[in-house]
């Protein structure tokens, strides 16, 4: 463990200190795009973020292969190598799109062609666990194609959720984190040597993440571009290829009899882990309804829009920072809760604790629908947006200068994201206040 927080730190530390130097050289390079319809920040801010995690994950390799416990990773498997090339191939192509913003189709046949380079160097899913039938050896190219399949939807679903400062980053630690204590259970717990690559590349990745979040926090001095979200979905993805489709159910040895019957059992856990839902499970939802919503409007799937579900939060008055806060905690929820029922499936406690703590995320996420009366002895120990104010602006004004009633047309006028003078990313009020969806859109 000391080991691996030690790679941890470095990874950080390299990320973190390169990220400075990293957004003078965006601004120079002239990677600053101007501002789209559908962005939320008000300033033109700089790209390629991910150049400074890039290099945390080579300085994270590095360090790993130079330590006592973990070079055995690398003795005894070429999944580190095989990571390093996909990474370096994806990297290259998300710097180039942040630079010169290639075409979509491009990018998609790059992170094929990255997933196929990680697959010929053995990072490649060989079994499946089946309920009730075992471990079903997968040929070639059905490896293959799983594979490919699972690195390109983990990356893109990283992607699209990319839209708020330090959410994609904040999100992908979380799962992150998750997967490291499983991954390190099922390698120390149980001695299985096959789970040590995942283990080592979930830490790297929170390295990667926390090195980069102090920078891309709101308000966000640089965000990671393509570079950086495709680059840490292909990290992710590839932990999950590592320990779902190389370890064998069987060896776990958890319950009694048969493989078939071992297998059964251990479906809540390996599920999960096969199409990594519960670790992304709120970017897998956003790209599910991302490419459902474009393709019923007749655009490209990878046509950008307003309507992710960080964008539907700041319509509905949430703050930036309360909008990524809430994303956080159902990342959180979702990712520790499979965690748990891993640990202890037969629990009721752990479902009744996901209920509960389920019903709070629902309720802090339509906080902005109510306004509660709030008694005036109250009035300072809650947040601007309960106190009451309107009595006060009333009798600040004099009786005889009245306010001037607003005209029919600035009452419907329209409070745009972006505009100087809007608090934060976002104006907190009502939904019409809000620019209507679908003229907001608008494509790459």
């Amino acid at each position: 463990m000391r080991e691996y927080l030690l790679t941890l730190c470095i990874t950080a530390a390299v990320t973190y200190l390169l990220t400075g130097p990293v957004r003078k050289f965006a601004i120079v390079a002239g990677a600053m795009p101007e501002i789209r319809a559908r962005d939320v920040h008000r300033e033109p801010t700089p790209r390629l973020g991910g150049i400074a995690m890039f290099f945390g994950l080579c300085a994270g390799l590095l360090v790993a292969d130079h330590l006592t416990n973990l070079n055995g990773v690398f003795s005894q498997s070429n999944e580190p190598r095989a990571l390093l090339s996909g990474a370096a191939l994806i990297w290259l192509i998300g710097v180039l799109d942040d630079k010169f913003e290639i075409d979509a189709l491009i990018k998609l046949g790059g992170q094929m062609i990255a997933a196929g380079v990680m697959v010929m160097q053995g990072l490649t899913i060989l079994w499946l666990p089946i309920p009730g039938v075992g471990s079903v050896a997968l040929t070639q190219w059905q490896g293959t194609l799983l594979t490919v399949a699972l690195v390109v939807i983990t990356i893109n679903a990283v992607n699209f959720v990319d839209g708020l400062d330090g959410l994609a980053a904040g999100m992908v630690c979380i799962a992150s984190a998750a997967f490291f204590l499983y991954a390190y259970r099922v390698w120390v717990s149980y001695g299985i040597e096959a789970a040590a690559p995942a283990t080592l590349f979930s830490a790297i990745l929170m390295g990667m993440c926390l090195g980069f979040l102090p920078h891309n926090m709101h308000p966000a001095r640089i965000f990671m571009g393509d570079s950086g979200s495709m680059l840490i979905g292909l990290v992710l993805a590839a932990g999950a290829i590592s320990i779902t489709g190389q370890v064998d159910p069987d060896a776990l040895k958890l319950f009694a009899g048969s493989e078939k019957a071992a297998v059964h059992q251990t479906v809540p856990v390996y599920i999960p882990l096969l199409l990594p839902l519960t670790i992304i499970a709120i970017p897998a939802a956003d790209l599910v309804l991302a490419i459902v919503r474009r393709t019923w409007r007749g655009q490209s799937p990878f046509a950008a829009d307003r309507g992710h579900l960080h964008h539907r939060l700041l319509e509905i008055g949430h703050s930036h920072s309360r909008a990524v806060l809430i994303m956080y905690f159902w990342s959180a929820l979702i990712a520790f809760g499979a965690l748990a029922y891993s640990v202890n499936s037969a629990s009721m406690w752990i479902v009744l604790g996901v209920v509960f703590l389920s019903a709070i995320g629902l309720l802090l996420l339509l906080l902005p629908r109510f306004t509660p009366r709030v008694p005036m002895w109250a009035q300072a120990l809650v947040p601007p947006r309960y106190r009451r104010r309107r009595k006060a602006v009333a009798e600040s004004v004099p009786a005889a200068e009245p306010l001037a009633p607003a005209t029919e047309e600035e009452e419907r006028t329209p409070v745009a994201v972006g505009v100087p003078g809007v608090n934060g990313a976002t104006a907190i009020g009502a939904r019409s206040r809000f620019l209507d969806r679908r003229k907001a859109e608008s494509s790459r």
